[in-house]
């Protein structure tokens, strides 16, 4: 027995991203190293964000490490109350862990149930007189507080470099999709917000068109993000539902789900399979391209090394209305907030430094970003400049390979708090 006593562990979270490229791997790592049985309770409690989706609940549920889930919805009561809407009890023992969201939330929560607090900070290190155990993910941000509060800081490297430790299995991926060996497969990926859908799903079945003409020995694949169903992609497909569709020239497509395997079907009659596994870290190994958005989906590509190209149009610019603060309010104020997010949204542009994360990694472009007002024919002659000489995708898959960095930053998280769960018991 680990614990002379039952513990509780509280991850706090956020959106989806963080769900699936933080939340996932450090439960598996808590369950790895503190054990299955409920002498240790994971509760995960999620506070709102402006890129949720309303499904991160559910995905949180769906994690088998998982005791226990409250929504986002609940979230402001708990954290001035300490009550959830469920009325949960608390051991006396335990830790809070924070994985998204503002750093504050940790302090008020772990002083309010009495526990130990570990904090995972991605760029900054904040409120470090209360927080018990900061978990970063460079070296550089070792120097961040003053030497009094040193010890508290270990180096457990980037949770987004935890896709290239699942041993991904391409080879069953072809027989799941019947591929031939001389097949290239290329993955979409347009994301899973409905204001990168609106453009990213046109834009790519019409990039998807473009190549198989050229290219006939090619398929393609959207891995599905676990947030969005199938009968909602495809409306974004479809031009009596989606305006934006002839604005970045782009093919419409309609859902097939007779068949074994549900696919978008285009116009023209092309077929881009749609697979729902998650995570779909195989998948993506298969691919010899993909092409993809910004946010943690170019992390996992990144990890797994597998050559992209990231994509943000910007023909809808009063689309973007995500942003935190006082761009976040008047983006989205009723009447004006589609002019503001077009200001918004212009002046980013303008002062946007690298947008993929492993070009964020290396300090320089290793993937293409292309920004702008995209058309499908200049994506796709980059892709075929690549997919035409091999040897440039080597090149990418290589750096790519070199700057991802060594998983394990699952496990030494998960260390800290089994360290910080023993101090609980013998007191401070």
């Amino acid at each position: 027995m680990l614990f002379p006593e039952p513990v509780d562990i509280v991850v706090l979270s956020n959106g989806p991203g963080e769900l699936t490229t933080w939340v996932h791997p450090v439960l598996r790592a808590l369950r790895s190293q503190l054990g299955e049985d409920h002498q240790v309770r994971i509760s995960v409690v999620l506070s709102p964000c402006p890129h949720a989706t309303g499904k991160e609940a559910a995905i949180a549920r769906s994690y088998c490490e998982v005791d226990r889930v409250q929504g986002p919805e609940h979230f402001f009561r708990f954290l001035l109350t300490g009550k959830t809407a469920a009325n949960w009890d608390w051991r006396d023992h335990g830790a809070v862990l924070f994985l998204g969201g503002d750093q504050f939330f940790p302090v008020v929560i772990s002083q309010r149930l009495g526990y130990r607090a570990v904090v995972y900070a991605e760029w900054e290190v904040r409120w470090p007189r209360w927080i018990d155990q900061f978990g970063v993910m460079r070296p550089q941000m070792l120097e961040q507080v003053p030497p009094k509060y040193a010890q508290k800081l270990t180096l457990v490297g980037d949770l987004m470099a935890e896709a290239a430790a699942v041993n991904p299995k391409p080879s069953e991926i072809t027989q799941a999709l019947d591929l031939q060996t001389d097949t290239e497969l290329i993955g979409l990926l347009p994301g899973s917000k409905p204001a990168k859908l609106a453009m990213g799903v046109p834009l790519h079945l019409a990039i998807a068109e473009q190549i198989h003409q050229q290219r006939p020995q090619t398929r393609f694949v959207i891995p599905v993000a676990p947030t969005l169903d199938l009968p909602t992609l495809a409306q974004f497909a479809d031009p009596t539902t989606n305006p934006i569709l002839s604005r970045v020239q782009g093919t419409a497509a309609q859902l097939v789900t007779s068949q074994q395997r549900p696919y978008l079907q285009t116009e023209h009659g092309l077929r881009i399979d749609l697979w729902t596994q998650f995570p779909a870290y195989d998948l993506l190994s298969r691919c010899c391209l993909c092409l993809t958005t910004i946010g943690a989906n170019t992390a996992e590509l990144g990890s797994l090394a597998v050559p992209m190209l990231v994509l943000l149009p910007t023909q809808q610019m009063d689309a973007m209305r995500a942003w935190d603060g006082l761009p976040g309010l008047l983006a989205n104020l009723p009447g004006v907030g589609a002019g503001f997010a077009t200001v918004i949204n212009w002046l980013a542009l303008k002062r946007l430094g690298l947008l993929a994360w492993p070009n964020i990694w290396a300090g320089e472009a290793i993937v293409p970003e292309l920004v702008g007002k995209l058309q499908p024919h200049t994506v796709t002659e980059i892709a075929l400049d690549f997919l035409n000489n091999p040897e440039k995708l080597d090149q990418m898959r290589d750096r790519l390979r070199r700057v991802r960095g060594e998983p394990g930053a699952a496990a030494k998280l998960a260390h800290l708090v089994k360290v910080e769960l023993n101090l609980s018991e013998i007191g401070r």
